[in-house]
């Protein structure tokens, strides 16, 4: 159904937009690596993911920053703010 099917669509955009805050903040990021790479990461994604992006990253700033700072992989990241089904 189409709430499922959105839902999957977030989640994938979800790991994407971490994989590459992942690749920016680089291995063992502190959290002023994690903050650039928040703010640099979003931009990298264009225009319409980068506006997503950004409402992701403002509403789960916190998770999002620890989880990276953990060396969590995306996937868990993004089931842990509830976002991808774990």
């Amino acid at each position: 159904d189409s709430v499922a099917q959105g839902r999957r669509i977030k989640c994938r955009l979800c790991t994407k937009v971490l994989k590459k805050m992942q690749a920016l903040a680089g291995d063992d990021p502190d959290e002023s690596a994690v903050q650039a790479a928040l703010q640099k990461g979003c931009r990298a994604l264009g225009r319409a993911v980068g506006k997503q992006c950004q409402q992701l990253v403002s509403k789960y700033q916190e998770q999002i920053s620890e989880g990276l700072q953990n060396g969590d992989l995306p996937q868990d990241i993004c089931a842990a703010i509830g976002v991808c089904r774990s």
